[in-house]
């Protein structure tokens, strides 16, 4: 037992002390390398046995994260790791000679490294990749991967936001080496994108890639370049439910300021408070968009029910002017009638109390002003009948009254102006009460302000030719000016409706134009 633990001992020993060697001796073959490969060298002159030869550098770029995309400033931040493979003719050795080492790992400031930069690089600092080791085998082939932030100029088309796609470019070539010098050759068709870490903003559709050979009018010698097109689709939800939606949710109110009541005093202020919030999405979208001529989809929607909305305050102000028309207002001309308050009213389902679609309200029947009556001046009865009354043998017909079939209301006995439902017909003149009774009696005269024991005494014959005619003209009179009323109440109800049928009119067209231009909008999101 004692001698296999001391014989496994051993074998242990053996093992590490020749690792030992093995690494010490890898270790001293490469610094040997490195001596040997650094003497008469010179990083300062391209790495080529003749001047006349091509050197051929193969660039691939790794696409790993996009940072930020600012539309405002047209500037693309993106995080790549970019690799250039080319041969360098004065770093090759026999790797037999150095115990088969094939492969070393040196700083890149101690070789000739290619002067490829990014062409539309936007920052300030002009930093290139960083300053990583670089690769050697033992056939000269030298491999520089190192990684970069660039920030890269961007050609930002926002005609179709938030539903936009873009497409960024990324330009590498060298900057002093001509195509007759050094050659950029493709590693892949496209950018690797195998690692890439997605972006909340920003979907990749792809990464292809296209060599050029661009002649500047500054040279005679071509230069070859290597360009990446970066190709984006935006994610348009955060927009659609903070940007869009309130937008459309806002619009359809605009419409609604035509069904307020005329006489609510808030129909404006709605359509003046709609504009104000509009406004307001504007300016977020200015903020984030870059000055230039190409308006946003989204802006031109914003803009579209800006004007809208300016087109129903204005056509508001001008109905509630038609709806408040005065006394003075001349009569509801005869097209008028008949386009509006009887097509239009129709189409935008506006009827008078009682009415329906199916039917019309019936023009209603009145009874006369005086029907019936047995009124006689002098105690005589006219040959008109009920509706005539004679005075000093004269006879006056009810039409001096009444005109035509107007909804004429009739003064009652204690002066307020209402229907009587009876045949009884009485007035006030001078404190003397004038009685029309259905009997045949002559009418009586009777002091205002007696009591009823007095009034038995006081009644007097009203035969008198001197209150006849003051009788008539005061009848007349008041006859007229209810007649005026009226005729007024009829005008301004119908300049009102007129405004009511207008309002329903316009915020149904005004519903269908707000329909149809988010339909067409949300459209570009599908």
């Amino acid at each position: 037992m004692v001698r296999c633990r001391i014989a496994t001992l051993l074998q242990s020993l053996l093992i590490f002390s020749a690792m030992t060697t093995c690494e010490g001796a890898y270790a001293k073959y490469a610094q040997k390398l490195l001596t040997d490969l650094m003497t008469n060298y010179t990083s300062a002159l391209r790495p080529v046995e003749d001047t006349k030869t091509i050197l051929n550098v193969t660039l691939q770029v790794t696409l790993s994260q996009i940072i930020d995309m600012d539309e405002r400033n047209q500037i693309l931040t993106a995080y790549l790791w970019i690799r250039q493979v080319w041969f360098d003719a004065h770093l090759r050795w026999d790797k037999d000679e150095y115990d088969g080492l094939d492969t070393i790992r040196i700083p890149g400031r101690y070789v000739w490294r290619p002067d490829i930069v990014l062409y539309n690089s936007a920052d300030n600092h002009f930093t290139g990749p960083m300053d990583t080791n670089v690769v050697i085998r033992h056939d000269g082939q030298m491999m520089w991967d190192s990684p970069a932030i660039t920030k890269s100029s961007c050609k930002v088309d926002v005609s179709f936001f938030p539903f936009d796609g873009q497409q960024c470019r990324f330009t590498y070539g060298s900057w002093t080496y001509n195509g007759n010098q050094l050659d950029i050759l493709n590693a892949m068709e496209s950018a690797d994108l195998a690692d890439l870490v997605e972006n909340v903003e920003w979907e990749v559709l792809g990464m292809p890639v296209k060599k050029n050979v661009v002649q500047y009018g500054c040279c005679a010698d071509p230069y070859p370049d290597v360009t990446y097109t970066l190709k984006l689709k935006r994610r348009a939800s955060f927009y659609v439910f903070n940007l869009l939606i309130p937008c459309v949710m806002i619009s359809f109110l605009a419409p609604l300021g035509f069904y307020l009541p005329a006489d609510s005093g808030e129909k404006v202020s709605l359509g003046v408070t709609v504009m104000l919030a509009l406004t307001v999405f504007q300016l977020l979208v200015a903020e984030i968009m870059p000055p230039s001529e190409n308006v946003p989809l989204i802006g031109k929607y914003y803009i579209a029910t800006m004007t809208m909305i300016t087109a129903s305050t204005a056509l508001t102000i001008f109905i509630m002017n038609i709806h408040h028309c005065g006394p003075d207002a001349k009569p509801v001309p005869k097209w008028a009638k008949k386009v509006i308050l009887q097509y239009m009213a129709r189409m935008c389902f506006v009827y008078e109390v009682g009415e329906n679609c199916m039917s019309v309200e019936p023009d209603r029947q009145e009874p006369s002003l005086i029907s019936n009556t047995n009124c006689t001046m002098n105690g005589q009865v006219g040959p008109g009948g009920a509706d005539s009354i004679i005075i000093n043998g004269q006879e006056t017909v009810g039409s001096v009254i009444t005109e035509e079939k107007e909804e004429i209301e009739i003064l009652s006995p204690l002066g307020s102006m209402g229907r009587n439902p009876t045949n009884h017909y009485s007035t006030w003149k001078s404190d003397i009460f004038l009685d029309c009774g259905e009997s045949r009696d002559p009418m009586r005269c009777r002091k205002g302000g007696v009591s009823e024991g007095e009034r038995k005494d006081e009644v007097l014959p009203c035969n008198t030719r001197a209150n006849d005619g003051s009788l008539l003209h005061n009848i007349e009179y008041i006859a007229s000016c209810y007649r005026e009323q009226r005729a007024t109440q009829k005008r301004t109800g119908e300049w009102k409706k007129v405004a009511k049928v207008l309002d329903r009119f316009f915020m149904w067209m005004f519903f269908v134009m707000v329909f149809f231009m988010s339909l067409l909008i949300m459209g570009k999101a599908i």
